[in-house]
Parts: structure tokens; C-alpha cells; sequence
């Protein structure tokens, strides 16, 4: 059993996050009534140094369930989460479900061969309905070699996934605690993410006692200055979150995560919750923050003009499926997908006059695909933008985008 968490070898050194196959399901109800959801479905995507990744979609198709898995809130259900090359969680079920399948797969590979076993054996008596001995042990020895192989293939597949089942489950109970502390989220609601009856000096440093930093002063002094970064002031540390407006509270949240000096920040919808005057105020400080610290930031939003502004890659997302991945320019220069399509048709324009003509693209998966033959994949069109398609689709899309290439080289 291995002393430390399993390290990838990173293909690219710059990649700071990767996530791979990642599944997130949940039991809801009990008895009769318990069925799985699927949150999150075979997710993968790689965050570079420094860069911020925006994650979009309609609430409820698994953004925030995706953030949390990264930052181990949830136990994951299936896949792999790298930081920094080191795996810092990884779910069971497709191991489970290997084992599984291997039974049932050799189970009737088993019984196939014994029907063509008593089959030949049948074929073999003689006229006067008598066995030919030693041709029925010929047959049968050679069949039960054939079965021999198979249960021993079972075997082999079973003691190998009980080790990495094992080894999973030992990787994620002795994560560094040092390495996970280098990845902080800001909640989406500044005010439940708030203990309400801890003050802002407690709130802010209880990760620094989490880590065993037990030095008052040195805490003292190292919120004032966390605090003084997000814009507040020290006499703040001594009140409670309740007499602060949403704005404030939200930088309570960041100067939370940040005081751990972060090297990758989880922003959950981060102003989604507060006034539009105070938006573009919260916006700033996260891109000063993010240039005077040097983050790597996952900015998880359903407002796409913001991700447009803000983030370097966009990933869309649907019903716990990347539908589409790509730069922020390349995808609102070439929308591919139909349900980014209507993403960015649902963004209201300043004007009146052009709002008054915005027409607005309804997304029905049933009548925009027909996955009836081949399904889709998550595939690149060209390099670095990647869709959910099958191969009839991908051809469609290349013409859209050859169309709309032509069409911008008139009007230039």
C-alpha cells in the first residue's frame, strides 16, 4: 500500500487541475421509493496555471456538485481529480462495476460453451447411440480448458480491482492536508456560508487552526491584512456577519479563502446572490486578487456575459454533461452547440430597440439530435474547441462555422 496519494504524470507541466471521467450520483428516497440521480456524468477537463476557467449552465445541471466534488465536499461516485499531479480524490463505481460485469460477462461465456459442449458431445454418438469415450473426454477436456481460462479471468479481474478499490479508499483518507489547503472555494450565499454566531476574525482564521497555526497575534495580524486586500477595514474583525450588507459579507468569504494563500480558487456563482451595483465591484477584486496572488480560479456562473469578461475558457454545461468546451472568444465567435446557442440568445442587450428584436432560442434535445444510430462524444472540432457530437453533427458544425468565417470576411 502506498505511503503518499498517487501522482499522474502530467503531460503538460502547466496544468494545475484535471479531472477525469468524473461522476457524481446521489441516492434520493428509501425503499420502494429510492432511485439514483446523476449530478455529474463522465466530466474531464484540464485548468492550466493561471488561468480561470469558466463552468456554465442553468441551475441544477451540476456546477456547484462539480466544484464541491473537486474540493472533496462530496465523496466522489466515479472518476479522478489530479492537483497539481497529485490525485486528491477518486470514486469507486467503475471498479465496482467492472468486477460486476466481468462475472456476468463470464457467466455466460460459460454457459455458452457448456450448450456447445453438450452440443458436440451429441453430434459425436454413433449410430447405435453409444459414446465414443475417448472422443467425449477430448471434447470435454478441451471446452473445460477454454472454461478454466474464463473463471481464472474473473479471478484475476476481481483480486486486481479489489487492490485499486482498496488503494482509492486509501489514497483519499491520506490526502497531504498541506496540498489541499491550496484549494479554496467561495460559496455562492454570503450569508449561510457565514457561521452567524462566530465573529469575522474567528470565520477568517479558522482554517489557519485547522492547519495547527495557533499564534493569536500572528492570526490577529494576518486577517487585518486579508481584510484590508478585500477592501474592508480592521474594526471589522470583531463584529458578527450579520451587521454587513450581502457585498461585504461576500468579501468576508473571500478573504476566508484567500488568507490560506491559495493556489487554485473555486468561485461558486460569487455574485450571483448580490446587488448589480455591487457585481462589478466583487468581479475587480477577484481579478486583482487573482493577478497579485497569481490564482488559478474555476468561476462557476449561468451569466455569460460576466464569464465573457472574466474567464479565459468557458466548459457548458447540461444535465451533468460538458456539451461544449472551448476559449471565451472562440465560443462566442462560433456557438456550436444548440444549447450554447440558447445560452447566449437568453442575454439581455442594452439597447431597447435590439431587445425588442432578440430572438430567443428554445434548446429541446429530442428534436435538435436524433442519437438513434451513433451517440455523441465529446470531440475536437479544431483544436481546443470541443463539442458533444457524433460524427454527423461534427460535419454539420464545420460547415456552420466555414459559413459564419465567410460571412465575417464580407461584412469586414
Amino acid at each position: 500500500m502506498r505511503t503518499v496519494s498517487f501522482k499522474q504524470e502530467l503531460v503538460d507541466k502547466d496544468i494545475v487541475l484535471s479531472v477525469r471521467h468524473l461522476k457524481q450520483f446521489f441516492t434520493v428516497g428509501s425503499g420502494a421509493s429510492k432511485f439514483r440521480t446523476k449530478a455529474v456524468h463522465d466530466v474531464s477537463f484540464d485548468i492550466k496555471k493561471g488561468e480561470v476557467f469558466g463552468l456554465v449552465g442553468e441551475s441544477g445541471c451540476g456546477k456547484t456538485t462539480t466544484g464541491r466534488s473537486i474540493i472533496r465536499l462530496y465523496d466522489i461516485t466515479s472518476g479522478s481529480v489530479y492537483f497539481k499531479g497529485y490525485r486528491i480524490t477518486g470514486g469507486t463505481r467503475w471498479n465496482e462495476k467492472e468486477i460486476k460485469w466481468t462475472k456476468i460477462r463470464g457467466k455466460k461465456q460459460i454457459a455458452e460453451l457448456n450448450q456447445q459442449m453438450r452440443d458436440e458431445i451429441n453430434d459425436s454418438k454413433t449410430e447405435n447411440e453409444e459414446y465414443n469415450e475417448s472422443l467425449i473426454a477430448s471434447i470435454k477436456a478441451r471446452y473445460n480448458e477454454k472454461i478454466t481460462a474464463i473463471k481464472t479471468h474473473i479471478n484475476e479481474v476481481r483480486t486486481q480491482e479489489k487492490e485499486n478499490i482498496a488503494q482509492i479508499k486509501y489514497d483519499n483518507r491520506h490526502v497531504d492536508p498541506q496540498l489541499m489547503s491550496k484549494i479554496q472555494m467561495i460559496f455562492q450565499d454570503p450569508t449561510d456560508s457565514l457561521d452567524p454566531r462566530m465573529t469575522v476574525e474567528d470565520i477568517i482564521q479558522e482554517g489557519l487552526h485547522i492547519q495547527g497555526m495557533h499564534d493569536r497575534a500572528a492570526n490577529s495580524n494576518r486577517v487585518v491584512e486579508v481584510l484590508e486586500k478585500v477592501g474592508l477595514i480592521a474594526d471589522y474583525a470583531s463584529r458578527y456577519p450579520h451587521e454587513f450588507s450581502g457585498g461585504q459579507r461576500q468579501r468576508i468569504g473571500i478573504a476566508r479563502a484567500i488568507i490560506m494563500n491559495p493556489e487554485f480558487l473555486i468561485c461558486d456563482e460569487p455574485i450571483s446572490a448580490l446587488d448589480v451595483s455591487i457585481r462589478a465591484q466583487v468581479i475587480n477584486l477577484l481579478n486583482d486578487l487573482k493577478d497579485e496572488m497569481g490564482l488559478t480560479m474555476m468561476f462557476i456562473a449561468h451569466d455569460l456575459s460576466v464569464v465573457k469578461y472574466f474567464c479565459d475558457r468557458i466548459a457548458v454545461m447540461y444535465f451533468g454533461e460538458l456539451v461544449e468546451m472551448t476559449t471565451s472568444e472562440e465560443l462566442f465567435r462560433h456557438p456550436l452547440h444548440p444549447y450554447t446557442k440558447a445560452l447566449l440568445s437568453a442575454i439581455p442587450k442594452p439597447d431597447p430597440l435590439s431587445e425588442k428584436k432578440r430572438k430567443r432560442i428554445i434548446y429541446n434535445p429530442l428534436t435538435d439530435h436524433d442519437y438513434s444510430k451513433e451517440k455523441p462524444e465529446l470531440q475536437e472540432i479544431i483544436p481546443g474547441h470541443f463539442v458533444l457530437a457524433n460524427n454527423a453533427e461534427i460535419e454539420k458544425y464545420k460547415k456552420e462555422m466555414a459559413a459564419a468565417d465567410a460571412e465575417s470576411v464580407v461584412e469586414e
